[in-house]
């Protein structure tokens, strides 16, 4: 027994020397809240395995603790000072799973945990899974919507209306009543001259 902890301790200074393809732990990270709870699955991908431990590490203060441990036949031995009630270990869906629940979630639960078989008076890790337990958990980033562009307006100024003239516009009936004495007197002889040019002009005028 000593053996195995001693290899386990190895492992843990060495980050990934003892890990193997039997073991494989899912999810590989949790953050979770105070006051709630957790799962942790563990995958073996061995046919024959006498039990599945479960191990918390804490890297701050360079802690490691043997939670519990369940055979084959799902009998669980809990670890000095752990509560049952608190750590709970169960089969998953499949028959080479297996899973660890914890209840009521603290600041004291954060740590990596690891699921372990025993092999030749060898402990080989699973990949681990780092758990997190905050107050609060944060809330996700709101997505910001960028604000349409203006386009800078051109000023265009207004054009001054333009003066309507037509026939009737002083500025052309004025001059032509003005020349229209002038025009008859000038017509007056050679209307007296040729009766016929009188008649025409006395027909124009009737």
């Amino acid at each position: 027994m000593a053996q195995q902890w001693l290899c386990l301790f190895l492992c843990l200074q060495v980050a990934g020397f003892c890990t193997c393809l039997f073991l494989s732990q899912t999810p590989g990270h949790i953050l979770a809240q105070t006051k709630t709870r957790t799962e942790i699955t563990c995958h073996v991908k061995k046919d024959q395995y006498g039990g599945v431990y479960w191990y918390r590490w804490n890297e701050e203060r360079q802690l490691f603790q043997f939670l519990v441990f369940i055979n084959s036949l799902g009998k669980a031995t809990y670890g000095r000072n752990v509560s049952s009630e608190k750590f709970q270990v169960h089969g998953g869906r499949s028959p080479n799973s297996h899973s660890l629940q914890i209840q009521q979630l603290q600041a004291s639960d954060n740590g990596t945990y690891y699921c372990t078989i025993s092999q030749s008076s060898e402990l080989l890790l699973g990949t681990r899974t780092r758990l997190g337990v905050v107050e609060v958990l944060p809330l996700p980033p709101v997505p910001t919507r960028a604000a349409p562009s203006r386009k800078p307006r051109r000023c265009v100024p207004r054009s001054r209306p333009v003066p309507r003239t037509g026939l009737c516009s002083p500025f052309v009936w004025v001059p032509l009543a003005a020349c229209a004495p002038t025009l008859l007197l000038c017509l007056s002889p050679a209307v007296h001259r040729s009766p016929r040019l009188r008649r025409r002009l006395w027909l124009r005028i009737h």
